[in-house]
């Protein structure tokens, strides 16, 4: 593996922190700033939006410079964005350094993909960009759980702090490891923008936004969720959120192992089984061990999608990558945003705590829908689907192979 990866892991240890933990500790934010739990819900849709304008946003500022030190600069911003919300001394500055933050995620996620597949031969580049996300995932594992246990017994501005110290800790890892590559020839911001005319670009990341809101709906309110329903204390929620990053890792190994075989049909499992898992949520949430094995299983069948839906994104937009990677990274977080914000819609409206489990069930069901919709378009026409006509051909980037 190169040692790149690792850097880049590093950076989404970081980033994969910061965005999970606030689930953990919205009781005591809430507290904190004296506002309800759904209001609270606002500091994860916040977070959501800011990628989904920062991934294209960041990326476009960035096409002319090399993509290293793009990657070096969005850590700085997420850096800043942490120590801000630390010291936030009301709610709408919380939420403002959890938006400064989330400007960095989605160009970060998205032209480390591109790095990422960059480093190694054509038939791993779903391998290596799921190697990058599992920063992300063993975050949940290790990083989440930790500021969650230390903003319970501390204080939950000293979780932000440490957070600001990972991402310290992935800049400098990115500027050690990460290798200067040249940026392509001829590839200009109109160039990128061109990859968006591809109708599979769009449904792959239409099945983003539905398929990982439909994991947001019921893991943004999982601890009141726990500790109202299921019955398990508040210090538990810190377990369970380990639980749930099991799950990830797990899930992202198993996407990248078997997207670089069956792509398709990786879609097809992971997405039908989410479906059904979160409906059978609003059932277990009520029992303290089957809720844990149910968190388990949304974790591994919502990120067991990632690798297969970046992978696609990048193999449908060939030659203009960049882009359209953020876009779709900015995509997984529209859908945290969509999901977040119907969940707390049906949450005040009196359904219970249980509710956002069947708005997370429809979502992942919509994405398995537009999946088969996918393939049955692309059996009819092999050749890449326009939106509209008369477009520049794009030429393939070069792939480095590193082994």
């Amino acid at each position: 593996m190169p040692l790149a990866l690792l850097a880049l892991a590093i950076g989404a240890f970081g980033i994969g922190t910061t965005e999970f933990v606030i689930m953990g500790l919205l009781p005591e934010v809430a507290g904190d700033f004296d506002v309800s739990i759904p209001t609270a819900g606002f500091l994860v849709t916040g977070y959501a939006l800011g990628v989904v304008l920062g991934a294209p946003l960041m990326t476009a500022l960035g096409t002319r410079i090399s993509r290293k030190r793009m990657l070096m600069l969005l850590m700085g911003l997420f850096i800043a964005g942490n120590l801000l919300s630390a010291v936030a001394p009301a709610f709408g500055v919380m939420v403002a350094g959890r938006v400064v933050a989330s400007l960095a995620h989605g160009a970060f996620f998205g032209i480390g993909s591109v790095v990422a597949a960059e480093l190694v031969a054509p038939e791993k580049k779903a391998g290596a960009i799921a190697t990058m996300f599992s920063g992300l995932t063993v975050a949940n594992v290790v990083g989440v759980p930790l500021g969650t246990f230390v903003g319970q017994a501390i204080g939950w501005r000293f979780t932000f702090v440490i957070v600001a110290a990972l991402g310290v800790v992935g800049l400098v890892g990115v500027a050690k490891l990460v290798p200067d590559l040249p940026k392509p020839e001829g590839v200009s911001l109109r160039h990128e923008i061109s990859a968006f005319r591809n109708v599979q670009v769009l449904l792959a990341m239409a099945m983003t936004v539905l398929g990982f809101g439909g994991v947001f709906a019921a893991i943004t309110y999982i601890t009141p969720m726990m500790t109202e329903v299921a019955g398990y204390s508040e210090s538990s929620v810190t377990w369970l959120l380990v639980l749930f990053g099991l799950g990830m890792v797990a899930g992202n190994l198993i996407g990248g192992r078997f997207a670089d075989r069956a792509l398709m049909p990786m879609l097809y499992v992971s997405l039908g089984a989410l479906a059904l898992v979160l409906a059978v949520f609003t059932l277990t949430a009520h029992n303290k061990i089957a809720s844990a094995v149910t968190i388990v299983l949304i974790g591994a069948l919502g990120f067991a999608t990632v690798p297969p839906l970046q992978k696609r994104v990048l193999d449908q937009a060939s030659g203009a990558p960049t882009l359209a990677s953020a876009v779709n990274i900015g995509a997984f977080n529209l859908g945290n945003a969509l999901a977040a914000w119907f969940g707390g819609i049906v949450i005040s409206a009196g359904f219970g705590y249980t509710a956002p489990n069947w708005v997370g069930a429809v979502l992942a069901a919509s994405a398995l829908v537009l999946a088969f919709l996918s393939a049955a378009l692309e059996r009819r026409s092999p050749a890449p689907t326009k939106v509209v006509t008369g477009a520049t051909p794009m030429p393939e980037p070069a792939v480095a192979a590193h082994r």
